[in-house]
């Protein structure tokens, strides 16, 4: 990211707007940076576009669209950044299929947890989904807990 953000002449890449990703990516190719850089500034910038896209979906009341949000950047995390792992592709592919809103690996890559965005009726049968669908690769009973939406961390003074 620290090689991206020097080719590209910019203290860090969240100063790369997303409608510029494009050309910052030619610029990179052209300079003979890795494919590695590249990938990495692809995500980073297209991951802080998609954070303002949250944003603005939540501060418009529409929780259902973020669903495929979180699934576009579990597929960077996975492709561009790879970062993923197979238990976590099956969350994310299964979750979806059996009628989540959305999906993503979250925390600090190579495995880890995934939040799977569903509506509070669906939840057994994406649960019951997932569940089946790792004893069936083989895989250890993935942990499967509700989180219940809920204020951010605040200055309580």
């Amino acid at each position: 990211c620290e090689a991206g953000a020097r080719a590209l002449g910019v203290r860090a890449l969240r100063d790369v707007a997303y409608e510029d990703l494009p050309g910052a990516l030619d610029r990179l190719a052209a300079a003979g940076e890795s494919e590695t850089v590249r990938r990495y500034v692809r995500h980073v910038v297209s991951d802080d576009h998609r954070v303002e896209q949250v944003i603005a979906l939540l501060d418009a009341g529409d929780v259902r669209a973020v669903g495929p949000v979180l699934v576009e950047g579990h597929a960077s995390l996975r492709d561009d950044l790879r970062v993923s792992c197979a238990e976590l592709d099956l969350v994310v592919e299964t979750a979806t299929a059996a009628g989540a809103l959305g999906a993503r690996m979250t925390g600090g890559g190579f495995g880890g947890s995934a939040i799977v965005l569903v509506e509070e009726p669906d939840a057994d049968a994406v649960t019951k989904a997932v569940t089946e669908a790792f004893a069936a690769a083989g895989h250890t009973a993935p942990r499967v807990f509700p989180a219940i939406p809920s204020r951010g961390a605040h200055r309580l003074v």
